[in-house]
Parts: structure tokens; sequence; C-alpha cells
């Protein structure tokens, strides 16, 4: 299943040639992953406070097809494509008006408090399913 996220390209979010500034697609992929999993019915906050549970980026591939630019209407679409007991995989892309513009390759880890690999909760993983 494919979550879509909604964003709107802001001044502030490009470089002096009006182009998306390139590390800004990293914060757009970030806060679709974010409405993904809030969208999953997984609260963060509650993971880290009663699990000691935080997801982190292991390893990122990117690929800048096509520039954005000010006020364009983007969608970023997101889509697991493995999961283990620790581990997540999922592609991104950011589109426009299904224009492919940005596609990464996204692994994240849970990790516990002390910064080590950390099992998913039985009821995480049955909710990223």
């Amino acid at each position: 299943m494919t979550h879509n996220f909604p964003v709107h390209v802001y001044y502030e979010d490009t470089d002096l040639a009006g182009i998306v500034y390139y590390a800004n697609y990293l914060k757009f992929i970030e806060r679709a992953r974010t409405e993904w999993v809030r969208g999953l019915g997984i609260d963060q906050s509650r993971l880290k406070e009663d699990e000691g549970i935080v997801f982190a980026v292991r390893h990122l591939e990117a690929d800048y097809l096509s520039p954005a630019r000010f006020d364009d209407e983007l969608t970023v679409e997101t889509t697991m494509t493995s999961m283990t007991g620790v581990r997540i995989v999922l592609q991104q892309e950011v589109k426009r008006a299904g224009d492919l513009l940005f596609a990464a390759s996204v692994t994240l880890v849970a990790l516990n408090e002390a910064g080590l690999p950390a099992r998913l909760p039985a009821n995480i993983r049955q909710n990223l399913h």
C-alpha cells in the first residue's frame, strides 16, 4: 500500500537558481515517513516512552532526476518494500503531476536507548503489515 503526502515548495526550499535545494528532498521524505508511521497508528513518542525504541535511518540511496521549483505542488509516495524484526526498507518517490523528480530507497532500523538494534514489538510489526 502506498502512502501519499503533499508538499508545497516554498521560496525557502529553493537555491539561488530557483530550484529545490538537494538536501530539502531529504526533509520532504522524512516528513512523509513520519506521516506514514502516524497513519499506521504508531505513536513514535509513546514507542520511545513505553518501549525505549526509536527509528533511525541506517542507509539511504537517492536519485535526483529532475528539479522541482518554487511554488510546485509535489507528492511524496512512500511504499514499504520489506521488513524484518529490526529493519524496514521503504521506497520513496517525489513526484510533480505524476512525473518522477526524486527517488530514494531508505532503510530504517529500530534502536534501543543505548543506540543498539532492537526488535520491534509484535503489535508494531502487525501495524506495519
